[in-house]
């Protein structure tokens, strides 16, 4: 019974892209179909033979049309297992005619609830109850029942009905996968939105969705496959929403470091260019102008930022693109680019450009899911703002207006590196960044090293506290004037009295940084 010739067709669409088309090719067929509401309408209009819900049903649609499918006349037809002689008997019994097509999309909740300050009952009248059931009835039921979720199927059903009379069981199987993704998602939407409502975090089951931005040619190394997805609400001002201007196609790796360099430069409000690698900045700057917040960044670490990521947080200008040319770049994400900028940058046939639009420091924390063998681990973003007003100074030296100013940039800044972390800031741009090492004192000297002459009369910051002097002493031997870290060890007297002894200001965030 796979082959089961169309010969009835249930059609009630929400979004009614092409279904004008496809009924038409229907009803020269031959098949019989019947139809809803406002899809009724719509193809009686346009000439279609249609058959009304209640003429099947014997029922009336009531409740403003939220009773018209949830009926046995509809459901048996869907749901009887052709091969099933008992089930024969019972439909021929209670007047029941098998229906062999079905093609359904819902209500637009999604839509629905991406409007700003939606009314509660809007959105809960926007939860489809006899769209997704029919789904779900012709999807169990696929042997018999070709299902249709998505618009980009119509063309592939027509073509087998039109070769065939019927659809191939390959073919319902693949549709009817698509059927229990689409309901899945489409109620894991529902369940986050009310979740939301209620003010649960952390209830007993999590479950989310997203769709697909795009196929990935492999992951972080050839070897390993990989795809895009985003969140279905996911606003402006982030790489899944990004616009791509010019360039190839994005890999792994640049969304990774794309995100990562989005991040750090969210928490500047004035002028300010990041460039990444691997996730870690190997440059930050700020300015008067996107053009001299570059050159900061650039400035910072001449070689690292070779074949780097770059975010501003300003539109790129003739002046800055002209600068950008001269390096090797994987990615550029701006607001926006000038027209002159486009054309300057377009001249580099690979370079990926990207248009974020409006960039929106983050008020609220989102979740963040890491993946476990056998879980995944769930958390709030680190999105803890620090300020003047927070700092705790535990030093006889008090830091300086100046020396203030830089280390709350090296603290925005030392929150994004890999732990164990310590950022060098000096003029509102980072001079060292010691990433990921096993021991702090080892980040410390990394950082150092790589400024070099620079640290003279630099800022310091750590993303979490000394567990002994050793990073104050390397930071004395440089020249370092003043250190940002959150405090909290047993042994914090131990580096308080290190960096009274060589003149430092040191200052307690109470707030650690951890990034893993």
């Amino acid at each position: 019974m796979s082959g089961v010739q169309v010969k009835r067709a249930l059609i009630s669409v929400s979004d009614k892209t092409g279904i004008v088309e496809f009924a038409k090719e229907l009803d020269k067929l031959g098949v019989e179909i019947i139809s809803t509401g406002g899809t009724a309408t719509l193809l009686q209009k346009e000439g279609v033979n249609v058959i009304g819900i209640s003429e099947v049903t014997g029922f009336p649609e009531i409740l403003d049309g939220r009773l018209k499918t949830l009926d046995p006349h509809i459901h048996g037809g869907l749901l009887a297992v052709r091969d099933d002689e008992k089930h024969r008997q019972q439909i021929a019994e209670h007047n029941i005619t098998p229906i062999d097509l079905v093609v359904v999309n819902l209500y637009p909740f999604k839509a629905t609830i991406s409007k700003p300050d939606v009314p509660f009952a809007e959105a809960i009248e926007n939860i489809d109850i006899g769209g997704p059931t029919m789904l779900r009835s012709a999807a169990k039921n696929h042997k018999y029942v070709a299902v249709v979720v998505d618009a980009n199927d119509y063309g592939k059903v027509l073509e087998e009905v039109k070769a065939n009379g019927s659809i191939a069981e390959e073919t319902k199987r693949k549709l009817a996968a698509k059927v229990f993704r689409h309901t899945a998602a489409y109620d894991a939407l529902i369940s986050q939105y009310l979740t939301e409502q209620v003010g649960e975090q952390m209830p007993d089951t999590y479950t989310v969705t997203y769709e697909k931005v795009q196929d990935l040619r492999y992951g972080e190394n050839p070897h390993q496959s990989a795809a895009f997805y985003r969140e279905p609400l996911a606003g402006a001002g982030n790489i899944a929403t990004a616009k791509q201007l010019h360039g190839k196609e994005l890999s792994y790796n640049n969304i990774n470091d794309g995100n990562a360099a989005l991040a750090i430069v969210k928490e500047f409000s004035e002028p300010a260019v990041v460039a990444v690698k691997h996730t870690n900045p190997c440059g930050v700057g700020t300015g008067n102008t996107i053009f001299e917040a570059y050159q900061k960044a650039y400035a910072s670490d001449p070689v690292s930022i070779f074949g780097g990521i770059i975010a501003a947080n300003r539109p790129i200008d003739k002046e800055t693109a002209l600068q950008l040319k001269e390096i090797f770049l994987e990615i550029i994400m701006a607001p926006s680019f000038t027209g002159e900028a486009l054309e300057i940058l377009k001249e580099k046939k690979n370079l990926r450009l990207l248009e974020l639009g409006e960039i929106i420091s983050k008020e609220k924390a989102d979740w963040k899911l890491t993946s476990v063998e056998g879980g995944v681990l769930i958390q709030e973003d680190d999105t803890k703002q620090i300020t003047e007003a927070d700092l705790e100074v535990v030093t006889d030296r008090k830091p300086t207006r100046e020396e203030i100013q830089q280390l709350l940039f090296a603290w925005k800044v030392v929150k994004h590196v890999k732990s164990n972390a310590i950022v060098l800031v000096k003029d509102s741009m980072t001079i060292g960044v010691g990433a990921g090492q096993m021991n702090r004192v080892g980040s410390a000297r990394i950082a150092i090293e790589q400024a070099g002459d620079k640290s003279f009369r630099s800022v310091l910051a750590s993303d979490a506290y000394f567990p002994m002097p050793d990073t104050v002493e390397e930071a004395a031997k440089a020249g370092i004037s003043a250190i940002i870290q959150p405090g909290g060890s047993i042994r914090d007297e131990d580096s308080i009295k290190a960096a009274n002894e060589h003149g430092i200001a040191m200052v307690f965030t109470k707030v650690r940084h951890f990034k893993h």
